[in-house]
């Protein structure tokens, strides 16, 4: 892949904006540019937590393994997102988590030591960097209230909610998300099972708040899921 495109991927992320160009320049000489197929992992847990990764195209799923085996996934990764910075502020050489592609993916990478010495040289890199720890670690925090106090049900609605936030396209009254996740993947990210996904989004269906298949969701009524959150 051509330098001058990976560079033109780099001045993409909103985290670079407005860095001078000798200094995308050199982040651009430091970086690295990999294609991951889609299914194949990026990182495991136990790996050595050394490098950062900018997404630009494809999905990520960010999981973990419980003690009794089970996967549950701690965030999703959209392109234009960040993944392995929480390695920045842990004490700890290896990974927790697993990064599995789940479409084919172009990833930046760069090593954790080369990360954190261009950052220290870019003082409003510094501060959008701690900007993004800080959001990610409030994320975490709101997943696992989700998963304390709300019901199976509300937390698939509160999830494609999210998504219609993050990712969904307002054409007319409604809200395209696209592509959609697999009810397997949503029942890990909501601490559900595959049938309890199926049955609600079913049930949602049913009533005219929602449509979906495969490759889309559309919400058609939002304000009335909101208050069914």
């Amino acid at each position: 892949m051509a330098e001058k495109s990976k560079l033109w991927y780099l001045e993409d992320f909103n985290l670079f904006k407005g860095l001078q160009q000798p200094n995308m320049e050199r982040l651009n000489s430091i970086t690295t540019m990999k294609e991951i197929p889609k299914s194949q992992p990026i990182y495991f847990a136990n790996d050595p937590s050394d490098s950062i990764f900018f997404l630009k195209k494809g999905r990520v799923k960010l999981t973990r393994t419980s003690s009794e085996g089970k996967e549950i996934i701690l965030a999703l990764i959209n392109p234009g997102e960040v993944f392995g910075e929480l390695s920045i502020i842990e004490d700890e050489s290896e990974r927790t988590d697993y990064a599995i592609a789940l479409d084919e993916c172009l990833i930046c990478a760069i090593s954790k030591r080369d990360f954190i010495e261009f950052a220290e040289k870019n003082p409003s890199l510094n501060l959008k960097l701690t900007k993004l720890i800080g959001f990610r670690l409030k994320k975490y925090s709101e997943r696992i209230e989700s998963l304390v106090f709300k019901d199976s049900s509300q937390r698939v609605i509160s999830f494609i909610m999210h998504l219609a936030e993050t990712q969904g396209k307002t054409i007319g009254e409604e809200i395209f998300v696209k592509p959609f996740l697999t009810h397997q993947d949503i029942g890990e990210l909501t601490a559900c099972s595959r049938q309890t996904v199926n049955t609600v989004l079913a049930d949602l269906r049913t009533k005219g708040l929602i449509k979906f298949d495969r490759k889309k969701l559309i919400i058609s009524r939002q304000e009335e899921l909101t208050k069914m959150m």
